[in-house]
Order: C-alpha cells, then sequence, then structure tokens
C-alpha cells in the first residue's frame, strides 16, 4: 500500500514539474502565434506559385469571362493547346444552346492545333446538363435574349482574342442564327478575322435593317458554308453574295444535323462533314504559307 501511494505521489510530482516548465519554455498565446505564423507563410508560398490571373493559360479547357459593350459579363471556354502561336477559332453555338455544342468538336479542334474558345452567348440556353451562364446573366439584369441581341457578346469574344490572348489568326464560326452573326461579323472586322465557317445559317433576322446578305456582299475573307441538303435554299442566297477568293459551300451527300452538331460523333455522317472542314482549314494554312 505504501509503494502505490510512494509510486502516485512521484508521478503527481512529475507531472506538476511538467507544467512549471512549459510555462517558462512556451509562454501562453506562443503556440496559437506559431501555428498562424506557419499558416500565414503556407498562404504566401502557394500564392507565389499560384499563376496570376493575367498568365498564359495552361494546354488545357478552362472557363474564363469577358465583358461585352453593354457591361454583361459574356462566359467562354478556352481550348488552349500551349501553342500561342496556333490559329485561334471562335466557336458560337446555334439557338437554346451553349458552349456545350463543342464539347465534342473543340478537343479535335484543339488536336489539329487549333487554339478554340467556345463562347456562351446570350441568345441560347442548357444543353447536356450544362447552363448558358451569359444567358442566366442576361435574364438576371433583365436584357434581351433575341438573336441579334448576341451580336455584342461575339464582338467581345473577337476583342478578346485580339487584346487578351494575342492571337496571331483569328478563325469564326457559327451555327445556326450565330453562323448567319457570324458571317456578318467577317464582313465588318476583314483586317481581324482571317476567315468564317457557318453551319446552317440563314436569313432568321435582320441586323440593323439589313438582311445577312447585304452583309455578305463584303465579306473578303474565306468562307465555308455547309448544312444539311434539305437546308441549302436557307443559305444560298447568301452564298451568292460571297466572291471572296478560297470559299467552299459545301453540300453533303450523306444525312446531317442542323448546325455544328452534324459534326458530333453521334450524328448521322460526321466523317465526311469533318473532312470538308479540315480541308478547307488546310487550305488555309496553305494560303498563308505562300
Amino acid at each position: 500500500m505504501k509503494t502505490k501511494t510512494i509510486v502516485l505521489l512521484v508521478c503527481g510530482i512529475c507531472f506538476l514539474a511538467a507544467l512549471i516548465i512549459a510555462a517558462f519554455v512556451l509562454p501562453a498565446g506562443q503556440a496559437k502565434e506559431t501555428i498562424t505564423q506557419s499558416v500565414q507563410t503556407q498562404t504566401e508560398q502557394t500564392a507565389q506559385i499560384a499563376p496570376e490571373a493575367t498568365t498564359a493559360p495552361e494546354p488545357h479547357a478552362g472557363t474564363i469571362t469577358f465583358p461585352a459593350a453593354d457591361g454583361l459579363t459574356v462566359t467562354a471556354l478556352l481550348y488552349w493547346n500551349g501553342n500561342s502561336d496556333a490559329p485561334m477559332i471562335l466557336l458560337f453555338h446555334q439557338a437554346e444552346n451553349s458552349s456545350a455544342e463543342y464539347l465534342d468538336i473543340a478537343p479535335k479542334l484543339t488536336a489539329q492545333g487549333y487554339n478554340c474558345l467556345a463562347v456562351d452567348q446570350r441568345s441560347g440556353g442548357s444543353n447536356a446538363g450544362i447552363e448558358n451562364r451569359t444567358y442566366q446573366a442576361a435574364k438576371e439584369k433583365n436584357l434581351p435574349t433575341g438573336y441579334t441581341d448576341a451580336y455584342p457578346d461575339l464582338e467581345a469574344a473577337l476583342t478578346y482574342a485580339e487584346q487578351e490572348l494575342q492571337a496571331k489568326q483569328i478563325i469564326v464560326w457559327g451555327s445556326s442564327y450565330s453562323a448567319s452573326l457570324a458571317l456578318i461579323l467577317a464582313a465588318q472586322h476583314p483586317d481581324e478575322i482571317s476567315a468564317v465557317l457557318a453551319f446552317s445559317p440563314g436569313e432568321y433576322f435582320k441586323l440593323d435593317g439589313k438582311q445577312v446578305a447585304d452583309y455578305a456582299k463584303d465579306i473578303t475573307q474565306p468562307a465555308f458554308i455547309t448544312s444539311t441538303d434539305w437546308e441549302v435554299k436557307a443559305w444560298q442566297g447568301i452564298a451568292d453574295q460571297i466572291k471572296s477568293e478560297g470559299s467552299v459551300f459545301f453540300v453533303p451527300k450523306g444525312k446531317g444535323w442542323h448546325g455544328s452538331a452534324s459534326l458530333d460523333r453521334d450524328a448521322p455522317s460526321p466523317e465526311e462533314y469533318w473532312t470538308a472542314v479540315n480541308a478547307f482549314l488546310a487550305s488555309l494554312n496553305t494560303a498563308n504559307s505562300k
């Protein structure tokens, strides 16, 4: 019994001594200060490692935003192949859609050596479970979301590609209503845009009182227009006004879908469309190398 009492007494004395030593060696609050300094140092190191928002994007797809002329925030997916000298293709979707229209198409273009910017226009909607954030932002601001209301979004994408991404060659690509807007954009920006591709364009609207064919007269760049065979009548009048060298008006033999969707892997005959598209893009590279 005495032995047990002595052991307990010794343990108690040791514990008390440890508390006294700790009070002198590590004053109150020092532990908290040490942890705070450690977290602060780690945060500073992380900030040094993390790239600034203005640095060149990495070779993958990432979400970016930029302002339209009326202040609306435009959201887009940037597909970057790591080569800042690569041609930039601006991809615009069809009605009630989003940049998701190019989830299958943009990676293929990137693999072929192009950088791509797939834009959410304010005239759109959700696709494949992916919301159009530009459309949502426009709705929150009570801004109109008609076809021609989206034209400032195309212009903003062009400005972003020029000024922020410093693209040396810009190609615009539209689908359905945005194919018509892309043709207008090419006509109005001949020095900034090197070529235009239009999938299922048509006279869907008038912009500033003019039809798409009226703008098409001013297109000086090579233009590629295609659609399903039953949609050709919708854009034949537009194509008739385009006299630029290197232009291609492709009518497929097989079946297809409306707009750029004809290139999707699940479309009836995507290979036929891809063959025509790739030949057109290759002709641009050949022309630029001369």
